[in-house]
């Protein structure tokens, strides 16, 4: 087959042009907007951005101071039980405290339920890839291969599940809630469902199918740190077992900084505590189970309400403060410096 010859040029024939069409788009000759930056367009820019900024500063501080608040550290009063946990041969080994507390004034509204912790670093890069989201949306997939090491499996090979260093480092105290009326004590009635994202519990954590968790879950053991396996988290709601238990998926949204808190439980509005809770004595009933001496950190309890713009954290309405006060002083300084050089054109002009 003989290959094809192109024909040579033909002589007097112009070369080809590399130049763009002739066209406005091409050769840009669109109509632009340009924008003119005179003294007036800069002084109003600067003086409303920060009149903005500082309206909007002003009543984010304002409503996180409205947020009523009450903190109990019990890193303390359950020094026995710390002692225990040191030793982790005693994980079977359940241990109780009591921490007594009293409201001044009643707490209205909805009333949130956080625990806290001071000291406990979650924003280490090997803690947190260590977990296994294919896990976690309930497939059957080869955990050795995933980054939860060696939160894996087990010397014999069993695999843990949940696997990795955030599930098994879970806070894991319960705590509940009592009210002292008088001579009698009345549990608190808390809700532990509907605390996590909606997208956490519908879309990223699922449970592998099965007609029930526990055949789910066969061959694959707890987490060492963990007293119970993964499908009782929650043995009186099947909505709230397995990796869709809301303390579980709250857990693993992993915290940036070493002080934090995460949502625990909310006060479900009944009987006395249809309008929140009123002023009294109150008593936590804590079964201690989370160590913190090792890393000398600090628990608390969190009982707060919310506003439109959140919890108490008053940062963003400083930061617009700060942000509306250095916007306003450019503006003056802008002002001062023109006022300043028209003054000095002036004086020259008239010599």
């Amino acid at each position: 087959m003989k290959g094809r010859t192109s024909s040579p040029p033909q002589e007097g024939a112009a070369p080809p042009s590399r130049c763009p069409d002739n066209s406005a788009f091409k050769q840009q000759r669109l109509p632009a907007w340009k924008p003119q930056l005179t003294l007036a367009s800069v002084l109003s820019s600067f003086f409303l951005t920060g009149a903005f900024c500082l309206m909007v500063g002003v009543c984010l501080v304002l409503s996180a101071n409205s947020v009523r608040e009450i903190q109990v550290d019990y890193s303390d009063k359950c020094s026995d039980c710390s002692k225990l946990r040191e030793n982790s041969s005693n994980w079977n080994k359940e241990c109780h405290c009591f921490v007594n507390f009293t409201l001044k004034e009643d707490i209205l509204g909805d009333v949130f339920m956080y625990y806290g912790l001071q000291n406990f670093y979650q924003n280490h890069r090997r803690y947190m890839m260590s977990r296994s989201d294919a896990q976690l949306l309930g497939r059957n997939v080869n955990i050795q291969r995933s980054y939860c090491a060696p939160f894996s499996t087990y010397r014999n090979g069993t695999p843990m599940a949940p696997c990795g260093a955030i599930a098994n480092s879970i806070f894991n105290d319960t705590i509940d809630l009592f009210y002292n009326r008088n001579s009698s004590v009345i549990q608190v009635p808390l809700l532990k469902t509907g605390n996590s994202w909606w997208t956490d519990k519908n879309v990223k954590f699922r449970n592998p199918e099965s007609y029930n968790l526990s055949s789910a879950f066969a061959g694959t053991a707890r987490p060492p740190s963990w007293q119970k396996p993964v499908y009782l988290l929650d043995e009186d709601d099947e909505r709230n077992n397995g990796y869709v238990n809301d303390d579980f998926i709250i857990w693993m949204r992993v915290s940036a900084f070493a002080t934090f808190r995460n949502l625990y439980r909310r006060v479900r509005r009944v009987r006395q505590f249809a309008e929140g809770l009123p002023a009294g004595n109150y008593t936590f009933h804590i079964s201690y189970n989370f160590p913190v001496t090792r890393f000398q950190g600090r628990k608390h309890v969190i009982l707060s309400t919310v506003v439109w713009s959140g919890g108490s954290n008053p940062f963003l309405g400083i930061a617009y403060l700060v942000s509306g006060t250095a916007a306003t002083l450019t503006g003056f300084v802008i002002t001062g410096i023109h006022l300043k050089l028209r003054k000095k054109k002036t004086y020259f002009q008239k010599q």
